[in-house]
């Protein structure tokens, strides 16, 4: 029996047992998310993944179906004078390589999602990210089984990745015969809920990964350290809370059982039970253990906002989407007519028109007209742009706040403004106190304006929440004249004392409060309340919920952990 968790695995050792795992069970694994920029550390991974025994497709986000699920063969069919159909990548198992994973729309993700659901491709999902807002989509990273953080390995950390083929065959000819204990499956499940997982794939992708980490060793079991380990490569990531700490067991010794009489005679253990010390797996507090060696050291910072943030509807890390015909990300193109502003897309109308040229040759011969299009085959280019952002802090500079707690939140803002400028987001600033609100900074782009505002901001006051986010709102509105995308952004402590005619009518505010909450719902701007206040106050909970926005709460936190949360809740 073991007794005590293995160390946890670096990112680089971490990423070397990965790509020896997919290339032991790619298909039972699904894949490998892994996050990392471009560069020679990444392709040191990329390149090892050859050793995986499946062919390798690389595609980008915006594949159209045709190419994953087979279409017309235009030059084929053009050529033949009849309808040729081509494969698609996804006609066979392969090992998907999607580049810019953290772009890849939901279509996508849904398309790929049901393909490996069944016994199809194995996907290497590589996010090149640079923050929390961009990321993969859940409906992949909730498919594969492993991940692999690169971000900070640096090249002087690393060594090519070396696989031996002959060793990887023996694994695969073992893996099928593998022995599993019996309560192993139940174990790995009771470690996924104690973890806060709620996906049942994640136990099932754990047992597939200790199952191959058994065949790499050459058992023929499933073991002890093979168990902790996949609960490692797989629980880890996937964490939503810390467990609960187990009290010491030498609080806990129970007292010995009275010794039989002298007559009797202590039962023996049936013999099939003693003959089968394979069945014991590891206890659960160890293999608690192992997984939380591995957890991520800024998981309660992630965890406080980013799983409030997909209730956020539209605050997502960028604009909102429109479409277009002239610029943007491409669409699939749609049949149309065509008029002043189209543009044409040649390929899909040839696509269209390629089936029935044998046809329209018979009914209308024409020499000089190679291939005859016809109006119903006009096909017509879309583009999809994001517009951009403005984030609208709406700071609460009022007394209750407390000074210590107003130098908090303006550091925070400080932090997440660094952010938005990296990504060419335009920021608002507003600041209510006294009787009233006021806009401190109109949208702009100008960090070094912006931080020189809010470094002004004095306290104290009573706390206006009501006229902050009529504020808000008509900043908000004004943005989207100038074809912006807003999202709120409150910090506040909720203790609303202000109405909106500047009288101390508590009451009044709370009310008038609420109603501004009702006008940022019915408006559909998005959102974010993050409650500053020493304690979590209810109120200012149910205010959040009245607009439809995450309600984080982050008593005692500094600059950097409120800046982790906001940075969390605008991410997908």
């Amino acid at each position: 029996m073991t007794e005590k968790a293995r160390e946890p695995l670096d990112a680089w050792a971490r990423a070397a047992t990965a790509v020896a795992l997919l290339a032991v069970d790619p298909t039972g694994l699904k894949g490998l998310w892994l996050r990392a920029r471009a560069g020679a550390v990444r392709d040191r991974v990329t390149e090892a993944l050859a050793a995986i025994p499946l062919p390798q497709r690389r595609i980008h986000p915006f594949i159209g179906d045709d190419a994953l699920y087979g279409g017309l063969d235009l030059a084929a069919t053009l050529a033949a004078g009849r309808p040729v159909r081509g494969k698609g990548i996804l006609a066979e198992p392969v090992a998907v390589v999607l580049a810019m994973a953290e772009r890849a729309p939901s279509g996508l993700a849904a398309r790929l999602g049901g393909a490996l659901d069944g016994d199809g491709p194995c996907l290497i999902a590589l996010d090149e990210g640079a923050g929390p807002e961009e990321t993969l989509l859940p409906a992949l990273a909730d498919r594969l089984a492993l991940f692999v953080d690169l971000d900070e390995v640096v090249w002087s950390e690393t060594q090519p990745i070396q696989m031996d083929a002959a060793a990887l065959q023996a694994a695969r000819d073992r893996l099928p015969g593998i022995h599993v204990p019996a309560d192993v499956p139940a174990q790995l499940a009771r470690m996924g809920m104690v973890l806060g997982i709620s996906s049942l794939r994640a136990p099932l992708l754990a047992l597939a990964a200790a199952r191959a980490l058994a065949a790499l060793r050459g058992a023929e079991a499933v073991a002890d350290e093979d168990i902790q380990r996949a609960a490692e490569m797989v629980f880890a990531h996937r964490a939503t809370r810390f467990p609960e700490e187990a009290p010491p067991e030498e609080d806990e010794q129970e007292a010995p059982p009275p010794p039989p009489p002298e007559n009797e005679q202590p039962e023996e253990p049936p013999e099939e039970e003693s003959a089968r010390p394979e069945e014991m797996t590891i206890p659960d507090e160890l293999l608690l253990e192992a997984v939380k060696a591995a957890l991520p050291a800024d998981l309660l910072g992630r965890l406080a906002a980013g799983r409030a943030a997909r209730a956020a509807k539209g605050a997502s890390g960028t604009g909102a989407a429109r479409k277009g015909n002239r610029r943007g990300s491409p669409l699939p193109s749609r049949a149309g007519h065509l008029d002043s502003g189209a543009r044409i897309d040649l390929v899909g109308t040839l696509r269209a028109a390629a089936p029935w040229q044998r046809i329209r040759r018979e009914q209308t011969p024409r020499e000089d007209v190679v291939v005859q299009i016809r109006q119903s085959d006009i096909r017509l280019k879309r583009y999809q742009e994001k517009s951009d952002r403005v984030l609208i802090f709406t700071v609460d500079a009022s007394g209750s706040s407390a000074m210590a707690r107003l130098a908090e939140a303006k550091g925070a803002v400080e932090l997440l403004l660094a952010e938005a400028y990296a990504r060419r987001d335009n920021v608002a600033l507003v600041a209510f106190r006294g009787t009233g609100a006021e806009l401190l900074l109109p949208p702009t782009r100008s960090l070094v304006q912006t931080k020189r505002r809010l470094a002004a901001l004095p306290g104290g006051g009573g706390t206006p929440l009501a006229a902050g986010l009529r504020m808000a709102l008509e900043v908000a509105d004004m943005s989207r004249g100038h074809g912006m995308t807003p999202t709120i952004v409150v910090l506040t402590d909720g203790r609303a004392n202000i109405a909106l005619d500047g009288t101390a009518d508590r009451p009044t505010a709370e009310a008038e409060a609420r109603r501004m909450a009702h006008v940022v719902l019915a408006t559909g701007t998005p959102a974010i309340m993050i409650d500053t206040a020493n304690r979590p106050q209810r109120g200012l909970q149910a205010l959040a919920a009245e607009m439809a926005a995450p309600y984080v709460a982050l008593p005692r936190a500094d600059a950097h952990r409120l800046s982790a949360a906001i940075s969390g809740a605008l991410g997908d």
